[in-house]
């Protein structure tokens, strides 16, 4: 399932984000607008952490995993500004911009909801 680009969005949200928005039918829950507005959210997010990941890498030096465990554990409380979905989406994406193994992330506690938009 891919959005529909019949206005004038170019913006391509990836497979991997629509299935956090997706039911078991692969319908999505929200509007396509709701959808590319969290993706936007969710990648910039992704990306800000890009430099954070790095220093804590090199200035702490551990492991790729322990800091992007940490980052998952922070993106997954309540204040955050995300679901757990798009944490876990946030993390995954962050792994692959930083060439970097993704591991396996907790289960949620809760039932994922979207979180208000900001």
């Amino acid at each position: 399932m891919s959005l529909s680009m019949e206005d004038e969005n170019q913006i391509w949200v990836p497979p991997s984000f629509i299935a956090v928005f997706s039911d078991t039918r692969q319908r999505l829950r929200e509007p396509s607008e709701v959808v590319r507005q969290r993706y936007e959210l969710c990648e910039d997010l992704a990306t800000q952490l890009v430099e954070h990941a790095q220093l804590l890498y090199h200035a702490q030096a551990p492991s790729e995993s322990g800091i992007l465990l940490s980052l998952h554990a922070g993106l997954r409380s309540p204040d955050a500004g995300v679901s757990a979905g798009e944490a876990d989406w946030v993390v995954s994406r962050l792994a692959e911009l930083l060439n970097w193994a993704c591991p396996a992330l907790p289960p949620a506690t809760e039932p994922d909801t979207p979180a208000a938009p900001p």
